[in-house]
């Protein structure tokens, strides 16, 4: 298992899955750049990401904010009920403006960030350690959680598990933060070990309790908004956890779960899945294991064999992955070439379509695959395309501009307001000249050639191809209108959604 892909292999069409899974995707001048290397070239183009400067600069809030915490605290503590209403209103009009601004900051380093690959892999830990910013309610522990899996996405599994564990998002999320001796809270304790790093069946009802008796201690200053450890709360008696015994600490605790043998196997599963669109063979699972263990739990050397490996690139994997939200928008405003629409629109075509950025449906996370295709959605995305190829304004619902709220939620008048802002704004638009020559455009053939090879690395079948032909023959002289209801008409297929 994990073979190495043979080296007549690699061409124009493995280099743009390896693009299209370990990022998302690009125009053909991108593509035919990693094919110009060698594989091994390619792969380390991307996922060592550390040798490309990336200048982006964080959200000017991004930053703890004491002073504002302690006045909200003393207007809590003795203001009037209607100055605390008021600082309830202002605090969350103020939290749904940054939550705006902190998705179109994500969406915009994926789509015209330097590193793809690390990019598509915080989007992975995020669909991981699911976390909510419908519970967080604060958009700097949202921001402070983003950047920790940006910084150690591809670094050690026990040191990831240890420095989330301790985020004030996830510390929040998962209760931890409220953790008593007297009264251990079981959250993280027991979604560690189910959800996180080891999977139902490899573990008990007692390892919760003993579990959560050690991580007592982990704890939140709220005020200076970061992680604490406040040994009064520790619970110091003997414990038993995984077959360990002592007075065990939360850093035990995350240790003894790595140092199972199901926790290589759940975690490898868990990354082939979310790159390759299927679970791994049991067969192949253990040799992805016994990579990532002989790696030292480092994830990008296991990160590295994957993707350089025949198993990945196999006929069942290629153009087989349902493309979750996120990757068909920013994905086609990488091979398109195109802005992204601004921020609250985003936000409000994400949410349509099924995937609002850091507010996952539950601690599961998004279940991907198949999911992501429902008779609302696929007319979703069709709509939406005339969005990003013609610059229309689809409408969306107020719901989906909505403070703290998902798509199939009721409107409430922020979310109408917002929504006619939104109408109101340039989104943009293809520019055909970018990515068709002179000589292209022309030639209805070239076009419908050369949009297939742009936005599918293939062709469409006999009856969509006829369909595209059957309106350009309508067309005495294509006008660059034209030319983008063909590549709407595209996006509109079945072969789009897939990658």
């Amino acid at each position: 298992m994990l073979k190495p892909l043979p080296s007549d292999k690699w061409n124009y069409d493995t280099a743009a899955h390896l693009l299209n899974r370990a990022g998302f995707g690009g125009p053909p001048s991108a593509i035919q750049n990693l094919a110009d290397m060698s594989q091994a070239g390619a792969v380390s183009f991307l996922i060592d990401y550390e040798k490309i400067p990336d200048a982006t600069l964080p959200p000017p809030w991004a930053h703890p904010e004491p002073d504002r915490i302690a006045a909200l605290r003393q207007i809590y503590q003795t203001g009037t009920p209607e100055q605390k209403r008021q600082a309830n209103q202002d605090e969350a009009r103020m939290q749904f403006q940054r939550m705006v601004e902190l998705r179109g900051w994500w969406l915009d380093r994926m789509a015209n960030g330097p590193r793809p690959f690390q990019e598509k892999m915080t989007l992975f830990w995020h669909g991981h350690f699911a976390t909510s910013v419908e519970k967080v309610r604060d958009s700097y522990y949202m921001w402070r959680q983003n950047e920790l899996f940006r910084r150690l996405g591809t670094d050690n599994w026990l040191r990831l598990l240890i420095e989330t564990g301790k985020d004030p998002a996830m510390l929040i999320w998962l209760d931890q933060a409220e953790s008593r001796k007297e009264h251990p809270n079981e959250n993280f304790a027991r979604e560690v070990m189910e959800l996180f790093a080891l999977g139902i069946g490899n573990y008990t009802e007692k390892d919760v309790t003993e579990g959560a008796r050690a991580l007592t201690g982990w704890s939140l200053d709220r005020q200076q908004q970061r992680f604490v450890y406040r040994p009064n709360f520790h619970d110091n008696g003997e414990k038993t956890f995984l077959g360990l015994t002592g007075n065990l600490t939360g850093e035990d605790v995350l240790a003894q779960i790595v140092a199972q043998p199901a926790s290589a196997k759940f975690i490898t599963a868990k990354i082939w899945n979310f790159y390759a669109g299927q679970m791994p063979s049991p067969e192949l699972n253990q040799a992805m294991a016994m990579v990532f263990r002989a790696n030292g739990d480092n994830f990008k050397p296991f990160l590295r064999e994957m993707f350089m490996s025949e198993e990945f690139y196999s006929p069942d994997i290629v153009r087989n992955e349902v493309k979750s939200p996120v990757q068909w928008m920013v994905g086609t405003s990488r091979m398109l070439e195109c802005d992204l629409p601004p921020a609250v629109v985003c936000m409000a075509m994400t949410r349509s379509l099924g995937q609002d950025l850091f507010a996952p449906p539950n601690v599961k996370g998004w279940d991907g695959g198949m999911s992501w295709i429902t008779t609302n959605t696929l007319l979703a995305r069709y709509n939406q395309a005339a969005t990003l190829v013609q610059g229309s304004f689809e409408p969306l619902q107020g719901a989906d501009f909505s403070p703290r709220g998902n798509a199939n939620k009721k409107k409430t008048n922020a979310g109408n307001k917002v929504e006619k802002y939104a109408q109101r704004l340039h989104i943009g638009g293809v520019n055909v000249e970018k990515i068709l020559t002179p000589e292209q455009r022309m030639d209805k053939d070239m076009v419908v050639a050369s949009i297939q090879r742009r936005l599918l690395q293939s062709t469409l079948n006999d009856d969509q191809e006829k369909t595209l032909r059957e309106f350009l023959d309508s067309r005495t002289q294509l006008t660059d209108a034209d030319i983008q209801t063909v590549i709407r008409l595209v996006m509109s297929t079945p072969a789009y959604q897939v990658t």
